[in-house]
C-alpha cells in the first residue's frame, strides 16, 4: 500500500530455540528518511490466525483473496481524537492519580473525562456514545467498554465525588512545594433548574440575571496548572470562598510556606487582616481598588512625576505596614480608559438631552421633581456616570453640566494600578511581584475552556449538589488533560510556543504581551513551518476525529473481520508525533 508516508507490509521474522521454531508476524511501515530507508512497527499480528495473516499481507500488496472475494467495511468509528486525548491522561499519569488500581468505576470515569474534551455533552449522550451499538467514536472500544447505562455513569460520579480529595492532594503533591506561588480565583455558571440547593441568586458573570447560579473557586499552579476546585452556593461573596482555600493549602496538602495570588476583589484588606496577616509562611499578592490608589494620590504616595522615565515603581504607605506597594502605569490602558469614559459622557449626554427635552416640550410636558429625579437616575446610574455630572432638578425643568474637577481628577489615575504584597524585595523583585499578579489570567484562561467552547460546564443537567460538585470537578480534570496537550501540540496551533522568546521582546512587565516570531508567522500564513495548515485546538481534534478505525470483513468462503486504520494525513501524523503516541495508532 504504497502512499506519500511510505509503505505498509507485513514482516515474518523465524528463529530457532531449543529445537522450536518461532515466528514473528508485524505490521510494519517503510518510508525513506534522509536517503535511508526506515522501518516503524505498527503492531504485532502473530496472535491473528495464519489465513487472516496471509489474506491481510496479500491485501496489502495489492491481491484479490481466492475466490475473487473481496473485502467490506462493516463500521468505521472516528478514532484519531480519541488516541490524542486518552493517550495524553495515560501519558501524564492521570489514570493513575484517579485510582492507583483498576475497576470499572475507574475506567467509566477516564472515558467521561476523555469524552468531556472530545465532545462535551450530557451524561445520556456519553452513555450512547461508549455503547458499542449506538458508538460515534472508538472510545468505549478502547476502553473495553461494550454498554452502559446513564445510572452507571452517575455511579461513577459519585465514586469520583468521594475520591475528590485523595485526588486533590495527589496532583498538589504533584504540582506545589513549600514555596510555591498559588493562584486563586472564581467564575460562576448559571443553573437553569429548581432542584439544585447550590444554586442561588447572586453576582452573575454571566450576566444572567434572572437565573440563579453556582460559583467554583480554582486553585492553579504559578504555570495555570489545575490542582483544585471547590463549588460554591450561588450568594457566596469572593472573600469568603477564599478562607477555604487558606485550609485546603495549609492543612489538606501540608504547604507551610505559599504565596496566595488572587485580584483586588478577593484577597481584600479585611481578609488579609483576619486571616493571613499574623500567619507565619503564609503571604499574599493582590492589588488595591480604585479607592485606595485614589487615597494613595491625595497623600502624596502615588505621583505622575514617578512615571517620567519608568512604567513601575516600588513606593510605601503608613496606611500598609510591612507591605510592598509596586505601582504601575500602563500608557495604552491610560488611552483606553479615556476612550470609554468619553464614550460613556457621551451617551449619558445623549439620554440627558432627551430627559431636558421632555421638560420643554409644550404636550405632555414632564414635570415634577419626583418623577423627573427618577428619569434622570436610571439615565446617570446606567453607566455609572453620576459622579462625573452637576444636577439641577426643579418641579419644572431640569438642566446639566459635566463636573470637570472631578472628571479631571479621575483622568490622572487613568492606567494606574497598584500591586499589594507581604513577600520581601529578595524574595520577589518588583517586576517578579507584577508578573506573578498578572498570572492570574492563567487562572481566567482556565474558566473560558471550561465554561465556553471547549468542555462546556453547563448547561448543568444534574440535580443533586453532590452530583453538580462530581461534574465541575471532572470538566477541571478534563481542562487538566487539555491544558497538557495544548501545550505539546503548540507548534501546530496558533498558540505561541516561544514564551520564553516572547516574554524576551517584551519592552517591561508592565507593557502588553508580545508574539513571537514564529507565532507571528503562523498568524500572518496560516501555515507551520512544516508547511501543514495551523489549527485551533479544537478544529485540531475535528481533524484527528477524521482518522479512523476500520472494521474489515473479508467475503470469501472463510470469512472473518479486522480492524485497519486510515492512513494518517500529515497534519494527523504530526499531531500525534508532538504527543508521542505515533506508535499508539
Amino acid at each position: 500500500m504504497p502512499s506519500r508516508n511510505g509503505s505498509v507490509h507485513v514482516a515474518t521474522t523465524t528463529r530457532r530455540y531449543k529445537g522450536k521454531v518461532y515466528q514473528t508476524h508485524l505490521l510494519r511501515r517503510s518510508y525513506r528518511e534522509d536517503g535511508k530507508v526506515k522501518h516503524q512497527t505498527l503492531g504485532n499480528l502473530s496472535h491473528l490466525p495464519p489465513d487472516l495473516i496471509d489474506t491481510i499481507r496479500g491485501r496489502l500488496r495489492g491481491e484479490i483473496p481466492p475466490g475473487g472475494g473481496q473485502f467490506e467495511i462493516v463500521r468505521s468509528l472516528p478514532h484519531g481524537h480519541v488516541v490524542a486525548v486518552l493517550g495524553t491522561l495515560r501519558k501524564i499519569g492521570l489514570e493513575e492519580l484517579i485510582a492507583s488500581r483498576s475497576c470499572s468505576e475507574r475506567t467509566l470515569v477516564v472515558a467521561m473525562i476523555v469524552a468531556r474534551v472530545i465532545d462535551a455533552c450530557s451524561k445520556l449522550a456519553t452513555a450512547l456514545e461508549l455503547s458499542e451499538e449506538t458508538a460515534s467514536s472508538s472510545l468505549g472500544l478502547e476502553l473495553g467498554i461494550d454498554s452502559v447505562s446513564e445510572d452507571e455513569l452517575y455511579a461513577a460520579m459519585d465514586w469520583l465525588r468521594e475520591r475528590q480529595n485523595r485526588i486533590e492532594n495527589k496532583l498538589a503533591k504533584k504540582h506545589l512545594e513549600d514555596g510555591s506561588l498559588i493562584l486563586y480565583d472564581v467564575s460562576s455558571s448559571f443553573y437553569t433548574g429548581t432542584h439544585c440547593t447550590l444554586a442561588k441568586f447572586g453576582h452573575s458573570r454571566d450576566r444572567k440575571k434572572g437565573f440563579p447560579q453556582i460559583i467554583y473557586g480554582l486553585l492553579c499552579n504559578s504555570d495555570g496548572c489545575p490542582v483544585a476546585i471547590e463549588v460554591f452556593e450561588g450568594n457566596t461573596g469572593d472573600p469568603k470562598t477564599f478562607s477555604s482555600q487558606i485550609h485546603k493549602v495549609r492543612k489538606r496538602f501540608g504547604l507551610k510556606r505559599v504565596v496566595f495570588v488572587g485580584d483586588r476583589g478577593m484577597i481584600t484588606s479585611k481578609r488579609i487582616d483576619e486571616e493571613l496577616r499574623e500567619v507565619d509562611g503564609l503571604d499574599w499578592i493582590t492589588a488595591l481598588r480604585a479607592g485606595s490608589i485614589k487615597k494613595l494620590a491625595e497623600q502624596g504616595v502615588v505621583q505622575t512625576s514617578l512615571f517620567d522615565e519608568r512604567d513601575l515603581v516600588e513606593v510605601s504607605s503608613p496606611d500598609y505596614p510591612g507591605e510592598r506597594l509596586v505601582v504601575c502605569r500602563n500608557p495604552l490602558l491610560r488611552e483606553e480608559r479615556a476612550r470609554k469614559r468619553q464614550e460613556l459622557l457621551a451617551a449619558t449626554e445623549k439620554k440627558l438631552n432627551e430627559i431636558v427635552a421632555a421638560t420643554q416640550r409644550k404636550r405632555n410636558r414632564l414635570k415634577g421633581k419626583d418623577k423627573i429625579g427618577i428619569r434622570v437616575g436610571k439615565v446617570v446610574n446606567k453607566h455609572k456616570m453620576e459622579k462625573h455630572f452637576i444636577l439641577e432638578i426643579t418641579e419644572e425643568s431640569f438642566s446639566y453640566r459635566r463636573n470637570d474637577e472631578k472628571i479631571a481628577a479621575e483622568a490622572i489615575l487613568d492606567g494606574l494600578y497598584v500591586i499589594r504584597t507581604s513577600v520581601s524585595k529578595e524574595a520577589l523583585g518588583p517586576e517578579s511581584t507584577v508578573r506573578a499578579y498578572k498570572n492570574l489570567s492563567k487562572v481566567e484562561r482556565a474558566f473560558r475552556c471550561i465554561k465556553t467552547v471547549d468542555l462546556k460546564v453547563r448547561p448543568i443537567f444534574h440535580r443533586l449538589d453532590e452530583r453538580v460538585r462530581a461534574h465541575v470537578f471532572l470538566c477541571m480534570l478534563a481542562y487538566y488533560v487539555e491544558l497538557h496537550m495544548r501545550h505539546k501540540v503548540a507548534p501546530i496551533l496558533f498558540d505561541d510556543e516561544d514564551q520564553e522568546l516572547a516574554e524576551a521582546m517584551r519592552e517591561s512587565i508592565v507593557a502588553p504581551a508580545k508574539r513571537s516570531p514564529k507565532a507571528k508567522r503562523k498568524d500572518l500564513t496560516k501555515r507551520t513551518q512544516d508547511d501543514i495548515p495551523v489549527h485551533s485546538f479544537r478544529t485540531l481534534l475535528q481533524d484527528l476525529k477524521t482518522l479512523c478505525k476500520n472494521r474489515i470483513r473479508t467475503q470469501s468462503e472463510r470469512s472473518c473481520e479486522f480492524y485497519m486504520l486510515t492512513q494518517p494525513t500529515d497534519v494527523q501524523q504530526r499531531a500525534l508525533e508532538l504527543l508521542d503516541l505515533s506508535s499508539s495508532l
